[in-house]
């Protein structure tokens, strides 16, 4: 059965743990060509779209789901958007649970709304990532 608006609500099981590192959060900001001192230094933390490295597992697990029958050379990212509680830091072993927020079948497109909750391996939220993605339905 394709994507639907039955299948808002799921949720997958949240991924491995990610150890955020220094070294990690200085190759992603020289990557953006950001050299904001908060980014390096003793004590950094990561920029705010880093997230992104640590979410992608969770969305992947969207994109497999064969309930839903996505095929991901047919999506589009849409929009993003980051709710923080805190930056994240070196350290930090984060966890992400994804949850299909709401689907929207369009004619030939469907648009999904989804939250990667992203959480220390002890339970603190750091933050929610909310992403749209849009999904064609023909084969190009």
């Amino acid at each position: 059965m394709p994507i639907s608006s039955d299948h808002a609500g799921r949720t997958y099981p949240p991924t491995a743990p990610y150890e955020v590192s220094a070294a990690k959060i200085g190759e992603f900001a020289a990557a953006l060509g950001d050299a904001h001192p908060a980014y390096a230094g003793p004590d950094p933390i990561a920029p705010p779209t880093f997230v992104t490295v640590v979410v992608q597992p969770a969305w992947q697990a969207m994109f497999d789901d064969p309930d839903l029958g996505i095929a991901l050379h047919r999506i589009v990212h849409a929009e993003q958007r980051f709710s923080y509680q805190r930056p994240l830091r070196p350290g930090d072993q984060v966890t992400v649970a994804l949850t299909l927020d709401q689907v929207r079948n369009r004619d030939t497109a469907d648009f999904i709304t989804a939250s990667a909750r992203v959480e220390t391996v002890e339970g603190e939220h750091i933050c929610t990532g909310t992403a749209v993605f849009v999904h064609n339905k023909v084969a190009a």
